[in-house]
């Protein structure tokens, strides 16, 4: 899946701390028609200033064409690009001198689809997670991972009721298939109609960031 993959042509772009000074690293999965910037300006309402953050950016800005609900086969090949470009970023972390205990994984969106499909299918070594409204990618019901590969993992999931572009009931179900893999889920849906990333949600995130940052 390497070959000729779009989203490899971009490298990381990298904030906040310094590396030698930086207690945790967080990858950043900008959602469609966004780009690292907007994760940029959205990881200040996180407020930790020991995380160095890597942007990773969608080539087109866009990780897959169709919606995250139709069939996976009509977002192929991309979707499976996306997958290999995250292990590919979560690596060149970890080259950065960050071990998998240091590194977190956070998107909004389209990039919280990309995360939260990639944490389930191939259960990675990292942190923790924030996936702030996304789920699952497909329209059918996903099978939960084998034993529990993901135990004591931390993941703050959060959404908004009646998001226009992400489904409450997609949301609840991802949640549970990470609890059931055994990660420590806080997950909350917030009133509202509207594609945004609440104050609590950023509040949530920034709590874990200065959780794990200060773990040895």
């Amino acid at each position: 899946m390497e070959y000729d993959n779009p989203h490899l042509r971009h490298a990381l772009e990298p904030w906040g701390a310094p590396v030698p000074e930086a207690r945790i690293a967080v990858l950043a999965v900008h959602g469609r028609d966004q780009d690292p910037g907007f994760m940029k300006d959205l990881s200040d309402r996180l407020g930790c200033s020991s995380a160095r953050f890597y942007g990773a950016r969608a080539d087109s800005r866009s990780w897959y064409p169709l919606p995250f609900l139709e069939p996976i086969a009509d977002n192929q090949p991309r979707l499976d690009y996306a997958m290999v470009a995250i292990a590919a970023a979560i690596a060149t972390i970890g080259n950065e001198g960050f071990a998998p205990g240091a590194i977190v994984l956070w998107g909004f969106s389209q990039g919280s689809c990309v995360l939260s499909h990639f944490i389930l299918k191939h259960q990675p070594r990292v942190a923790g997670a924030i996936l702030y409204t996304g789920g699952y990618i497909g329209p059918d019901p996903l099978a939960a991972p084998r034993g529990r590969p993901l135990a004591g993992l931390p993941v703050v999931v959060r959404s908004v009721e009646d998001d226009p572009f992400v489904p409450r009931g997609r949301v609840e179900d991802t949640a549970e298939l990470l609890r059931s893999a055994g990660a420590v889920v806080d997950a909350a849906i917030a009133p509202g109609t509207e594609h945004i990333i609440t104050a609590e949600a950023t509040d949530a995130g920034g709590a874990l960031l200065d959780r794990l940052s200060r773990e040895p």
